[in-house]
């Protein structure tokens, strides 16, 4: 119904009231005067509550009828608009509340809005930087598979073009398999979720990495306890398998060490995992997490780095519930630390 029909309407209900009031009055006869007399009595008694009427439902209708406009241009996509304005402050305390309630529907609207257009421009970047990781290593291939075309080729150079080939292969491998790794997480989000001990969890990557570790000279020590966690055990390996082996990519070559030092702190079940290399410079700590980012492009491509196994790390991280930071530590190298809700002690 129309804004100012329905105004209307409710001034004849109230004036048609009160013509009924005052004819019920007249008809107690409690006043001794004449029909002429109540009949001229009736009639501006109906104006005035008429009048009344109008400016009442003036005042409260008012602004609902704008509302009611800003609602709709909210509605085709005009986000700048806010209810509680100038006009609206000065209505009735009723009106006000609805405004602020508007107002706190259309932040949430803008809210999705962004991120539906940011989630956009991520998915859209994340098209391009991998369009960029398959691009380097399938240019290489090519590049050496045409060499080899050549006859005149050594064994030697064939041989060198030929281990290049296979680099490059299995790193397209292990780009493949953390992109579907990352898929299933950010996907399905299902997880295996059980008590799991972190300390044997480390113990198990410390195990698998040990030949890495030798081959590149590096020394790991493992101490403390934390509380046991809920989690799936084969996601959270995963995390201390990337922490672990990224640090290991960052440390001195000659004299690297890396400790992994666990704990419990205010509820939280607290890995840390820290290196004596040169640490992450004048980054953001957070850009370390994103898809592909590299704080040295080139060392780790040459160490077989996909960009994606920190992402992966706070991916998982997230799916327990947990946090995941990241800081040059003062004495050189860098620092990582995981925390997760802990569970209560095992009863005897």
């Amino acid at each position: 119904m129309h804004y100012r029909t329905l105004r209307i309407l409710l001034s004849f209900v109230c004036a048609t009231f009160a013509i009924a009031l005052a004819l019920g009055i007249s008809l107690l006869d409690f006043l001794e005067i004449g029909s002429d007399m109540r009949l001229a009595l009736i009639v501006p008694l109906g104006l005035v509550a008429f009048l009344c009427a109008y400016i009442a439902t003036g005042y409260y209708l008012g602004p609902l009828s704008k509302m009611m406009l800003k609602i709709k241009q909210l509605a085709e996509g005009q986000l700048s608009v806010r209810f509680m304005d100038e006009q609206t402050i000065r209505a009735p305390l009723g009106v006000q509340e609805l405004a602020n309630e508007l107002d706190t529907v259309g932040a949430h609207v803008r809210a999705q809005v962004a991120e539906v257009a940011a989630e956009g421009k991520r998915q859209s970047q994340f098209i391009s930087d991998v369009s960029h990781e398959l691009r380097t290593p399938l240019t290489a291939i090519r590049g050496a598979a045409e060499t080899m075309m050549d006859e005149d080729i050594s064994y030697k150079d064939r041989r060198h073009f030929c281990e290049n080939i296979v680099q490059e292969s299995e790193r397209l491998t292990r780009l493949a398999n953390d992109l579907l790794t990352l898929q299933r997480i950010d996907g399905s989000g299902e997880i295996v979720l059980e008590r799991v001990n972190l300390h044997d969890i480390i113990r198990h990557a410390a195990n698998m990495l040990a030949p890495l570790l030798e081959e590149r000279n590096i020394r790991l020590s493992i101490d403390g306890e934390a509380p046991d966690v809920l989690g799936d055990a084969d996601r959270l390996q995963q995390v201390a398998l990337n922490l672990i082996e990224n640090a290991s990519r960052f440390t001195d070559p000659e004299h690297g060490r890396i400790w992994v030092e666990l704990s419990g702190v205010k509820g939280h079940s607290v890995l840390t995992v820290r290196d004596n290399g040169k640490g992450f410079g004048d980054v953001d700590p957070a850009r370390l997490f994103d898809r592909f980012y590299r704080g040295d492009t080139s060392r780790a491509r040459a160490t077989g780095g996909t960009g994606l196994g920190l992402t992966i790390v706070k991916a998982i991280v997230a799916s327990h519930d947990g946090t995941v930071e990241a800081f040059n530590l003062p004495s050189g190298g860098a620092c990582f630390i995981v925390a997760i809700p802990s569970l209560p002690p095992r009863i005897a």
